[in-house]
This record gives C-alpha cells, sequence and structure tokens, in this order.
C-alpha cells in the first residue's frame, strides 16, 4: 500500500496536467481562426445563434437544441438514441471543454451530422465561448 500511494499521485497529477480549461481550449480555436481570418474575436452571440440555428441537413437533429434542449444549462437527450447528455455549458456541468480530444471528437461527430460539414475553427471558438458565458 505505502509504495502505490506515490504512484497513485503521481497519476493524478499526470491527469490533471492533461485538463485544460473551456477558456484555454476556446483560445486555441480562436489562434486558429485568427491565423485564416485577420482581427478575429471570439463572440458569445455568434455562439448562440450557432447553438440555436435550423440546419436542413437531418431531419431528426436539425439544431443543437434537437438533443441539447433549447438551454445548455439543461441536460438533454440523444435525439435517435435516447441516450442521456449532459448540459453544455459549462456553469452547470464543470467537465464540458475540458479535454481537448473529446472536444474535437464532438466537433467532429456534431457539427457533421447537424450542419452537414465540419465546423470551422471560428465557429468553434464563439460556440466555446457562448457555452462557457452561459448563465
Amino acid at each position: 500500500m505505502v509504495r502505490t500511494l506515490p504512484a497513485l499521485c503521481l497519476l493524478l497529477a499526470s491527469i490533471a496536467a492533461q485538463a485544460e480549461t473551456a477558456q484555454q481550449i476556446g483560445q486555441t480555436y480562436a489562434a486558429e481562426a485568427a491565423a485564416r481570418q485577420a482581427g478575429f474575436t471570439p463572440s458569445a452571440k455568434r455562439g448562440e445563434t450557432l447553438f440555436r440555428q435550423r440546419f436542413a441537413n437531418n431531419d431528426k437533429m436539425p439544431a443543437c437544441t434537437s438533443c441539447h434542449t433549447d438551454s445548455p444549462l439543461n441536460a438533454g437527450q440523444h435525439a435517435v438514441t435516447g441516450k442521456a447528455i449532459r448540459p453544455l455549458a459549462v456553469a452547470a456541468n464543470g467537465q464540458r471543454f475540458s479535454d481537448p480530444a473529446k472536444v474535437e471528437k464532438w466537433f467532429g461527430r456534431n457539427c457533421k451530422e447537424v450542419i452537414g460539414r465540419d465546423c470551422t475553427p471560428a465557429e468553434k471558438a464563439d460556440f466555446v465561448t457562448a457555452m462557457s458565458e452561459a448563465r
């Protein structure tokens, strides 16, 4: 037991070092967007608009709100599978937007399903900003 305690501490420190904040992830997307579009600044308003916008790509999931409800502070349910979905807003779900690999995975999947294409870095930065500021 005594030997496993230092190993456990190292493991937990390693996991904590990999965790990022929504702000850091949003800044990464914003920097990528700024490299493509001079003067880009993330906008929670544009992110909110993207969250609510309806797209003609998918009849069952025409908008983010199809699964995530009209409020990112509320839990949702996948429109096809019925699987429970934790809230998108960072204020209601502290784990949201904390793992860059998961964030990119879900943007990749959800943008293609709902919008019908990959989201741009600017859209991702705006979306993360909106979900970080939702109260």
